[in-house]
């Protein structure tokens, strides 16, 4: 079984690169606008999952890299780095590889209103970056305790985490961190994960390295709730949203790709379940 789950998920990776990329703005459904480049178009399909991406105010002025993902759409805010291909390739994967009833395309979410509570599932990126106010921090830390899951990938090394805590700490003030162990059920709830490693972002083509800044070593943390269930799922150290995002990209190793898939599917079954 777990060769077959192998070979299944390196034809999913193959698979993406026979994606056309040309006319990304009609491929990943965008609309121009003047302000900062594209607006995603939000999805009303019926489905029993809705892959959502969190938007929040960041303490920075603006992500300073190329925008979002690896088209260089402009100059675009920290949440949406790797937006949109990593969360299309995500789902053309889920939608192969599970059973689980998806959305086409994904969904933005915000803390600003209770709309939040309609997405059951929620991933964030650059979370170093990100800040509430008081009635947002409230609305998450209610979210997640009434049965949310929260996905957080893409930020390295010591500073980042002290910045991501310092965010954390206004949603949890007195619940701990810890480390997940192989024998958590998170890792073989759809694939045995036993055997992880460091997942790159494409600065791996040009590097050589796996890691980014000080983060040398990757880290699968969580927040818990009160039953143990794992409420925020912390991807350190990592860059699963680049290996979605390069998955179709013969210089990007397969290898990471298809890691970084079973890492994200695991995450969703167990949210979806748990």
């Amino acid at each position: 079984m777990k060769v077959l789950q192998a070979i299944t998920v390196t034809a999913v990776v193959l698979a993406l690169g026979t994606l056309a990329l040309v006319g990304a703005s009609r491929v990943y459904g965008f609309q121009r606008t003047a302000d900062w480049g594209y607006q995603p178009e939000q999805s009303n399909e019926k489905a029993e999952f809705a892959w959502s991406r969190l938007s929040f105010n960041s303490s920075m002025a603006s992500y300073g890299g190329g925008g979002y993902g690896r088209f260089g759409y402009g100059r675009g805010a920290s949440w949406m780095r790797d937006y949109p291909k990593a969360d299309r390739q995500f789902l053309i994967a889920m939608k192969r590889l599970t059973r689980i009833q998806g959305r086409a395309t994904e969904q933005i979410v915000n803390l600003d209103s209770d709309d939040i509570y309609n997405y059951p599932w929620v991933y964030a990126v650059q979370v170093q970056t990100w800040s509430f106010n008081e009635d947002e921090a409230k609305r998450l830390r209610q979210y997640l305790l009434k049965g949310g899951f929260l996905m957080v990938d893409d930020f390295h090394g010591s500073v980042d985490w002290e910045n991501f805590m310092s965010g954390m700490r206004m949603v949890f003030p007195d619940r701990a961190v810890e480390d997940l162990t192989n024998k958590d059920e998170i890792f073989h709830v759809l694939y045995d994960l036993d055997d992880r490693f460091q997942v790159p972002g494409e600065q791996y083509i040009r590097t050589g390295r796996t890691y980014e800044k000080d983060g040398f070593v990757p880290k699968w943390r969580a927040i818990r709730d009160d039953k143990g269930r794992v409420m925020v799922a912390i991807c350190f150290n990592m860059h699963l949203g680049d290996a979605w995002e390069w998955a179709d990209d013969p210089d990007y190793p397969e290898t990471f790709a298809s890691m970084a898939f079973r890492e994200g599917l695991n995450y969703v079954v167990y949210g979806m379940t748990h």
